[in-house]
Order: structure tokens, then C-alpha cells, then sequence
């Protein structure tokens, strides 16, 4: 009796709109709440009270609602132990159905829309197209820059285009801020992506040369937007720029990577050299004139006569990162993961630490090895 009385106390407090109808409270009346509507029903038990041969009497806005969703209401019904866990799922179900029923109610795109769209995919050329979704809101267009390199515009509209600005997303390295009024139009946008392509014709030029011309460790498919490269200067020896799209031919952000006997004469050359630096030359030629160096071509070598595998894990990459953590012994130079690394020192007895810097022996000459950690463990 007690654990009766508390069932029908929760029930009472969850679906207070739910009232028992007679004493033996076989049956249910009032209604159900979701999304800030009532719903009215009636609930029908048997005398035993159980919900497997129940019946549930909705109203004809209820009904409508849940059409569709009879099999899974019936279902519940007939597993539910209680009716208290009933209504809670009754309750889920419903919810569930309405936002469906919004979801499908969404106001479409007025005819209008439809025309103006028509209206500029003629103007523009259909061959421009490359992809439309089935609610015509989604839009990708192709087009080629002056030295032939395709790129793609994908631009989302709304309902209310052409009078509310539509989003654009492009692989550029640089921000695209479409400008847009009441008047603009596809055409406009492509104007402005033509007039962008245009812009950073000079940097994809400076980035196409590096990849066509040297062998980059990172990113391995670097994308249109991309503005680094790590370029392989020799044997466990390599250099990070990172170019300014606005500015490409300028001097790069510069990061040696490698053994200190390696890379120390190239920073000192980099210094050295930094005034024959010509903007009017490209950027490959220049790096090649600072440093003194000609880059490993890719015409006669292959990139695994420069990438060796970490002295640790043996593996190139791992989690994305590669053993650029070198020995400075000059008849060693054996490349390391920083993580790798950083577990091997911290395992060695011998190790010390002092600051942010562990001191320990290399794991294949034995000769001394440092490891500069930053802010946070590797």
C-alpha cells in the first residue's frame, strides 16, 4: 500500500493535469505537456492496473501529432511498468514528434528565390556550377586563376536571399569578406571571389614553386589556405617558413630544425646574408642566395633519402608529429620524437633536470643530449 500511495504521489507531482477519474483509478484523464502545449488524453486500465492491456484515448490534435508514432506508443505501453515511467516516455515521444513536425514546417524559399537564383547561374554559366543541394541552398562554383589553378566557392543562402547576405566559405589564407546589399547577387559574390583569386595569385606562385621544386616534410597535402612549409635542407636537417600571403616575396618567418653543427651556420648565414634579400626575385631563389644552399631536388632524389625514422618508437609520425628533436653529435644526428625523447631521459637514472631542460645521454651514441621542454610536458 505505501509503495502505491508513493507511486501516485509522484505521478501527481510530475503530471499534476493527470487525475485518477474514479476509486479504483482505472481511469486517467487530463492532459499532457511538452514544448509549452497541453494535450488532452485518457488513459484506460484494467482492473489488475496493469499498462500491457491499457488504452490510451487521444485527442484528435494529440493524435495527429503522434501519427506515425503509434507502434513505438503501443510498445511502451506494453513494457512500461508503471504508469508513471509511461508518461515519461509518452512524454519523450511527443517531444520528439513535435520537433520533427517544426523541422518539416519550415518556411521554403519564396518563388522569387528560385528565379533570382536561375537568373544568376545563366548570367554566371552553368558550367561554373559544381554542386547544388536539393533545397537549392547550398552552391558550389569552380574557377581558375590566372595561371590555371582551380579553386571552389561554396555559398550557403538563405530564405530571404538575394535580400539577406548568404554565407561564403573559400580556401583562402586570408579572410573573404563578401560585400553585399539588397541588390547583390551571385554574380557579385563571384566578382569578388575572381577579384580575391587575383590577389593571392602571387603567393600561390611562391607556394606552388616550393612544392613543384623541394621536398616538403609538412603539411604533407597542404591546401590552398596553408601558409607554412618545412623544406628539407639535407640529412636530418630542415628549415620552417612561414610565408605572408599579402606580402610573399618578402622574407619569411624562418625556423631551423635539426642538429646544432647543422643549423647554427645557417642561421648565421641567414643573418649574414639578410641584405641581399630581393623582393623581386621569388621567394625559393632568395632562400637559396641567403643560405648559401641549393635545396635537394625532387627530380633526382626520393623523400626517404632524407626522412629517417625516430631512434625510438621507429616510426616517422606519430600523432602528427615528426622526429625533428635531432643528437648534436656530429657523427650521430639521430632524430627523435620530443615525446619519445622526453619519456626515454625521464626513465634514465642518470637523467637530470634542471628548469624546463633534461640532461641525460643519447640513445644511440651515448654522448650527451638535451632536451628543452616548453610550458607543458610534451
Amino acid at each position: 500500500m505505501e509503495a502505491a500511495a508513493a507511486a501516485e504521489g509522484n505521478l501527481l507531482r510530475q503530471y499534476p493535469l493527470l487525475l485518477p477519474q474514479n476509486r479504483a483509478k482505472t481511469v486517467y484523464e487530463g492532459f499532457i505537456s511538452a514544448q509549452g502545449r497541453d494535450f488532452h488524453l485518457k488513459i484506460l486500465l484494467p482492473k489488475d492496473l496493469k499498462l500491457k492491456n491499457a488504452r490510451l484515448l487521444c485527442s484528435w490534435q494529440l493524435r495527429s501529432i503522434l501519427s506515425g508514432y503509434h507502434q513505438i506508443v503501443k510498445q511502451r505501453m506494453q513494457h512500461s511498468p508503471d504508469l508513471l515511467n509511461f508518461m515519461m516516455e509518452l512524454k519523450m515521444i511527443l517531444e520528439a514528434a513535435l520537433k520533427n513536425r517544426q523541422e518539416k514546417n519550415v518556411l521554403l524559399p519564396s518563388p522569387h528565390f528560385y528565379s533570382s537564383l536561375v537568373e544568376d547561374m545563366e548570367t554566371l554559366g552553368w558550367h561554373k556550377l559544381v554542386y547544388v543541394d536539393t533545397c537549392f541552398t547550398t552552391i558550389k562554383l569552380k574557377s581558375e586563376d590566372a595561371s590555371g589553378r582551380g579553386h571552389l566557392l561554396t555559398v550557403k543562402l538563405k530564405a530571404k536571399y538575394p535580400e539577406e547576405p548568404p554565407d561564403c566559405s573559400v580556401d583562402f589564407p586570408v579572410p573573404f569578406s563578401v560585400s553585399w546589399t539588397s541588390q547583390s547577387s551571385l554574380v557579385s559574390i563571384h566578382s569578388q571571389f575572381l577579384a580575391g583569386l587575383e590577389s593571392l595569385k602571387a603567393f600561390w606562385d611562391v607556394m606552388d614553386e616550393i612544392d613543384e621544386k623541394t621536398w616538403v616534410l609538412e603539411p604533407e597535402k597542404p591546401t590552398r589556405s596553408a601558409t607554412a612549409r618545412r623544406i628539407v635542407i639535407g640529412n636530418n636537417a630542415s628549415i620552417n617558413i612561414e610565408v605572408d600571403p599579402r606580402h610573399p616575396t618578402m622574407l619569411p618567418e624562418c625556423c631551423f630544425l635539426g642538429a646544432d653543427h647543422v643549423v647554427k651556420p645557417l642561421g648565421i648565414k641567414l643573418s649574414k646574408n639578410m641584405h641581399l634579400w630581393d623582393p623581386e626575385n621569388s621567394l625559393l631563389q632568395n632562400l637559396k642566395d641567403v643560405l648559401e644552399i641549393d635545396f635537394p631536388p625532387r627530380t633526382i632524389l626520393e623523400k626517404y633519402d632524407f626522412t629517417m625514422d625516430c631512434g625510438i618508437c621507429y616510426a616517422y609520425q606519430l600523432d602528427g608529429a615528426l622526429p625533428d628533436h635531432m643528437c648534436n653529435h656530429p657523427q650521430c644526428g639521430q632524430p627523435f620524437h620530443q615525446i619519445c625523447l622526453y619519456e626515454w631521459l625521464r626513465g634514465l637514472p642518470t637523467s637530470r633536470q634542471s628548469f624546463n631542460i633534461l640532461f641525460g645521454e643519447c640513445p644511440y651514441c651515448s654522448k650527451p643530449i638535451t632536451l628543452k621542454m616548453s610550458g607543458r610536458k610534451p
